[in-house]
C-alpha cells in the first residue's frame, strides 16, 4: 500500500508546485518589489519625500477601497481568471511606465507616470493577491488533514518575498528605474501565464443578484459572523495586530532616537522578522503534523505577548532586535493557524468575499497604529507599547479560551 500512496502523493505535491506554488512565487515577488519598490522609484524620480509618503498612500488606499470588489469578483469570475487578468493587467501598467520613465527619466511627466503607476500597481496587485489565496485555500481544501502544509507552504512563499523583493527592488533600481520596472514586468508576465494552470475555484450561481460593490463585504461580515470559530481568532489576530503595528509605525523613533542607530538598523530588524517566520512556519508545520491548531495557536500566542512585552521593555538595540523578530515568528505560526482554519470554515462559494473582509479587519490596527505614534511623545512609546501588549494578550486568551473546545480546531 505504501509504494502505491508515495506516487500519489508526489503526483499530488507535484501538481501544487506548477499550479499554486510557482504562480504564487511570481506574484508574490512582483507584490513585494512594486510595494516597497515603487516608493523607492518615487524617491530615485522626483527627490521629494512628500510625494514618496503620497505614493505610499496612494498604493494603500485603492487596495483597501479593493477589497468589496475584488472578494465579490473572484466569487463571480473564479480565482484562476482574475489572478490571470490581474497580473496581466499589472505588467502592462508596469511595462508602459517603465517606456515613459526611458523617454522622460525626470520632470512633470516623470512624476505624473510614478504617483499613477503606484495607485495601478496598487489596486491591481489587491486583485491578484485576492485570487491567489483563493486558489491556495481551494489547494488547501484538496489536501484535506494535511491542509496546514499547503498554507505553511503558501506563507513560506510570502515570507521568502518579502525578504527578498525589497533588496531585490533597491539593487535594480541603481542600473534605473525601467531596469527595475521591466523586472516587475517580467514577473507579472511570468505569473499571468502561470495562473492558466490554477484550478478553478467555485464560483457563485450565474443568477445571483450583482448589488453593490459593497456587497460583497457585507457577505464577508455576514459570513464571519456565522463562523464563531473564525470570528473569535480574527477578533483576537486583530488586537494582535494593534501591537505590531505600532511597532512597525514607532520603529524608526525606536532604533534611531531612542537605540541611537542608523536608519539602515531599521532595515535590519524586519529582515531578521522575515527570517525568524521563514524558521517559524517551517516548525509549525510540522507542529501541526503531531499536535493540531489549538495547541500550536496557543503556544503562538504565548510567545507572541511575551516578546511584544519585552521588545516593549528591551535595555537596547540587540534585545529588540530578537525581541521583534520571536514576535514576528510567532506572529506567522498564528497567521498558519488562521489561513488552515479559514480555508477549513469558509464556504467555497463565499470565499473571495469572506477573505476580503477578514482582511480588511485585521489591517484596520494599523492606521490607528500610525495615529498612536503620531499623537504619543517619543519617550512614552514604551509604555503604549506595553499597554498594547497587555491588550494582545487579553485578546489572545480570550479567542483561544473560546476555541478550546471548538471542534474546528480540535479536527
Amino acid at each position: 500500500m505504501s509504494a502505491a500512496v508515495t506516487p500519489r502523493h508526489a503526483r499530488h505535491t507535484a501538481g501544487l508546485m506548477s499550479s499554486i506554488y510557482l504562480p504564487r512565487t511570481a506574484d508574490a515577488l512582483a507584490f513585494a518589489m512594486s510595494t516597497y519598490g515603487i516608493p523607492l522609484l518615487v524617491l530615485t524620480t522626483t527627490g521629494s519625500a512628500v510625494l514618496t509618503g503620497a505614493a505610499f498612500a496612494l498604493e494603500w488606499i485603492p487596495r483597501l477601497a479593493a477589497f468589496g470588489w475584488a472578494g465579490s469578483i473572484v466569487d463571480r469570475r473564479g480565482a484562476s481568471v482574475v489572478f490571470h487578468l490581474a497580473s496581466l493587467g499589472r505588467a502592462l501598467a508596469l511595462a508602459a511606465g517603465a517606456v515613459l520613465l526611458y523617454l522622460y527619466p525626470s520632470g512633470a511627466a516623470a512624476s505624473v507616470t510614478v504617483m499613477v503607476l503606484a495607485a495601478a500597481t496598487g489596486v491591481l496587485t489587491e486583485f491578484s493577491y485576492i485570487a491567489v489565496e483563493t486558489a491556495g485555500a481551494a489547494a488547501g481544501r484538496r489536501a484535506g488533514p494535511r491542509a496546514h502544509r499547503v498554507q505553511a507552504a503558501l506563507l513560506g512563499i510570502d515570507q521568502t518575498a518579502t525578504l527578498a523583493g525589497p533588496a531585490l527592488a533597491g539593487v535594480l533600481l541603481l542600473a534605473g528605474p525601467p531596469s527595475m520596472l521591466a523586472v516587475v514586468t517580467v514577473l507579472s508576465l511570468l505569473a499571468a501565464l502561470l495562473a492558466l494552470r490554477t484550478p478553478p475555484s467555485p464560483v457563485a450561481p450565474a443568477r445571483a443578484p450583482k448589488g453593490r460593490p459593497g456587497a460583497g463585504l457585507v457577505t464577508g461580515w455576514r459570513t464571519i459572523r456565522a463562523l464563531p470559530a473564525l470570528g473569535w481568532l480574527v477578533a483576537g489576530l486583530t488586537l494582535s495586530n494593534l501591537s505590531i503595528g505600532l511597532l512597525q509605525a514607532a520603529g524608526p523613533v525606536i532604533v534611531v532616537q531612542h537605540f541611537g542607530q542608523s536608519t539602515t538598523a531599521v532595515g535590519l530588524v524586519w529582515s531578521a522578522a522575515a527570517a525568524a517566520t521563514l524558521v517559524a512556519v517551517t516548525v509549525c508545520r510540522f507542529a501541526l503534523d503531531r499536535l493540531g491548531l489549538w495547541p500550536v495557536g496557543v503556544a503562538c500566542s504565548v510567545i507572541a505577548s511575551l516578546a511584544c512585552l519585552a521588545a516593549a521593555l528591551a535595555p537596547d538595540y540587540l534585545s529588540y532586535l530578537v525581541m521583534v523578530a520571536v514576535l514576528m515568528a510567532a506572529d506567522g505560526g498564528l497567521a498558519v493557524v488562521l489561513r488552515t482554519l479559514r480555508s477549513r470554515l469558509i464556504p467555497p462559494e463565499a470565499f473571495g468575499s469572506t477573505l476580503s473582509a477578514t482582511i480588511l479587519i485585521l489591517l484596520l490596527p494599523f492606521p490607528l497604529a500610525g495615529v498612536l505614534t503620531a499623537l504619543t511623545p517619543p519617550d512614552a512609546l514604551g509604555h503604549v507599547i506595553t499597554a498594547c501588549a497587555a491588550l494582545q494578550t487579553l485578546g489572545l486568551f480570550c479567542a483561544f479560551a473560546r476555541l478550546r473546545t471548538d471542534p474546528a480546531l480540535r479536527a
